[in-house]
């Protein structure tokens, strides 16, 4: 049952896409930004307070939007599950294609993709793919050359492919319906709180940390993964080379390894808030171009049927 969920929901981010209104995940986003203006108001109040109380205060935050909205949302629908078979795949196929976004990502990235390989290129068309990568990556995109945005786009694919389609998919297969609601509300305060800068580097530690948590498995099975669908000893050496230069615990696996497989080089210069950031160098060989865009998103479709076949391997083994 839970290969033909994970399957049918698939097929239905396929088929619909990302709902354009009445998303669940933005009515979350819209409660989280009111928590945390409750918090900010009621418990942190002033600007001088102790790092300790603000980190309680978001702490606070993190447990109300997270485990226990988490147990209210299968609250409500364990009725429905419990009642039979049907009923039980049908919630959970429309639980986890709210939770997953692969087209939304394959849209995004053919939308930077598209003007980068007009020909002839021109400079409004170098603009046009800055606009549309600003929308998936929180770098500034203003400067960059043509090189640049392919790079970026090609790590945004290769990152978001973990958190957007493969760690849903794994807390699902693993816990159900409540795994991946739980991972969902965790991943997104970390899209919304977990930032170093001065507003967040304490307010959001638990939503960063706990991400970090619940991302750790996942994104060292995507990371094996790449290297499987992709060249193998270049992943594996990437992976354990290069990984523990990068920031993210989780990005470092998933990126260094997914560009070792697909035979390219990315990272480098990067500008966040107006600050130079020079990223470490992920992966080997030439360094990525606009027609890696498309080829990222075959390598992960490629990523999403080793996976499909892995747990229909595993529910083969359980039932007999």
């Amino acid at each position: 049952m839970t290969l033909l969920t994970i399957i049918f929901a698939l097929v239905l981010d396929q088929l619909l896409g990302e709902p354009k209104r009445f998303h669940p995940l933005v009515g979350f986003g819209r409660l989280a930004t009111g928590v945390e203006r409750l918090l900010r108001t009621y418990v942190i109040r002033k600007d001088n307070v102790p790092s300790v109380v603000i980190r309680v205060a978001g702490l606070l935050g993190w447990l109300f939007l997270a485990p226990i909205l988490t147990w209210g949302c299968y609250w409500l629908v364990s009725p429905i599950v419990d009642l039979a078979d049907a009923p039980e795949f049908f919630v959970g196929a429309v639980v986890l294609y709210f939770c997953i976004g692969n087209r939304s990502l394959a849209e995004h990235a053919r939308a930077v993709a598209v003007p980068l390989t007009q020909k002839p290129f021109v400079d409004h068309d170098l603009v046009i793919a800055r606009q549309q990568l600003g929308r998936i990556v929180s770098r500034e995109t203003d400067s960059l050359n043509k090189e640049g945005v392919a790079k970026a786009a090609v790590e945004s694919v290769l990152e978001n492919a973990n958190d957007a389609v493969l760690a849903p998919i794994f807390w699902f297969a693993v816990a159900g319906i409540p795994g991946v609601l739980l991972y969902r509300f965790v991943n997104t305060l970390d899209a919304m709180w977990g930032y170093k800068n001065q507003r967040y580097r304490y307010f959001g530690w638990a939503a960063a940390r706990m991400d970090d948590v619940l991302n750790w498995l996942p994104a060292r099975c995507c990371a094996l993964s790449y290297a499987i669908v992709g060249n193998w000893n270049t992943a594996i050496r990437c992976w354990r080379l290069q990984a523990p230069l990068c920031e993210s615990p989780n990005a470092g696996p998933v990126m260094s390894s997914g560009a070792g497989a697909m035979e390219i080089s990315l990272g480098g210069r990067a500008y966040y808030h107006g600050q130079e950031v020079i990223k470490p160098t992920l992966g080997e060989g030439r360094v990525a171009c606009s027609e890696d865009i498309e080829a990222s998103l075959r390598f992960v479709w490629r990523t999403i049927i080793l996976w499909i076949g892995v747990i229909a391997l595993i529910q083969m083994f359980l039932l007999y």
